[in-house]
């Protein structure tokens, strides 16, 4: 057994939705390190050009722009993907959106947003891909699909947060993850991450007041950190986690256990 092994990802192509900012580059940053080329994509050119030139001295990165709360959008990362590459290893279905409104006022275009993205966006990508994810699946490597879910799915936010369709579309991504690893295996593994606070655009308002003075109300004491995410993603897409799938581990500084 060589347990440095166990966590290196040389010669694997990873894709990353949501991968310019947030919780999204952090898993990028990771996977880079461990040495996979990382595909990233969103929406905004920009943030993903910034992230490219940020991260392109780790490791390969390339950037696909798509809207992926949307079907064409979905198809043509798809396809921009399939023209590139013979297999992909490693797919982190992590973008998402939120919306936030005092339930009176809370539109129904609001869900169709949230959930356009969170979930169907995640499912139809996969789906999509799955014939890339099998190419180079092996019983001893099988190919993988993280989803990113939130402590937000696991238990209700707190009265005021005002994320409904954020919170119900993350315990539907969980439900999605348990259902397609059962689907999938044993060919592919699909496990999904549940963070708690970490810094994001997502995040912002909560953190206004400061990150120290916001982490003093979690058991660790703190947000989480860069590298706590790009610790699980990394764990999640390397030889040490083939026995693990269905999974929806939350990394939230101990907020669940304690709540």
């Amino acid at each position: 057994m060589n347990v440095s092994e166990l966590f290196r990802l040389d010669g694997k192509v990873a894709v990353v939705t949501g991968g310019g900012r947030g919780i999204g580059k952090m898993i990028t940053e990771g996977l880079l390190s461990a040495g996979a080329t990382v595909y990233i994509s969103g929406r905004k050119v920009d943030e993903l050009e910034s992230t490219v030139a940020e991260l392109e001295s780790i490791g390969p990165i390339h950037a696909i722009p798509a809207d992926l709360g949307t079907e064409s959008g979905v198809s043509a990362l798809a396809g921009e993907l399939v023209r590139r590459e013979a297999a992909i290893h490693l797919l982190f279905n992590n973008a998402g959106t939120n919306w936030g409104a005092p339930l009176e006022q809370f539109p129904a275009s609001a869900w169709d947003k949230v959930l356009a993205l969170n979930v169907k966006g995640a499912f139809l990508l996969t789906q999509a891909l799955l014939p890339l994810l099998r190419a180079a699946s092996t019983p001893e490597d099988p190919e993988r699909v993280v989803m990113t879910g939130s402590v937000d799915g696991l238990r209700a936010p707190e009265p005021g947060y005002n994320n409904f369709s954020y919170s119900a579309s993350k315990a539907a991504v969980h439900m999605l993850t348990q259902q397609m690893a059962g689907e999938l295996a044993p060919d592919i593994l699909v496990n999904a991450i549940a963070p708690g606070l970490f810094e994001s655009k997502m995040t912002a308002g909560i953190l206004a007041v400061g990150s120290d003075a916001v982490g003093q109300q979690i058991p660790l004491r703190r947000i989480g950190r860069p590298e706590d995410m790009a610790g699980i993603a990394v764990f999640l897409a390397g030889r040490a986690s083939t026995y693990l799938t269905g999974a929806v581990i939350p990394v939230d500084g101990g907020v669940l256990a304690t709540r």
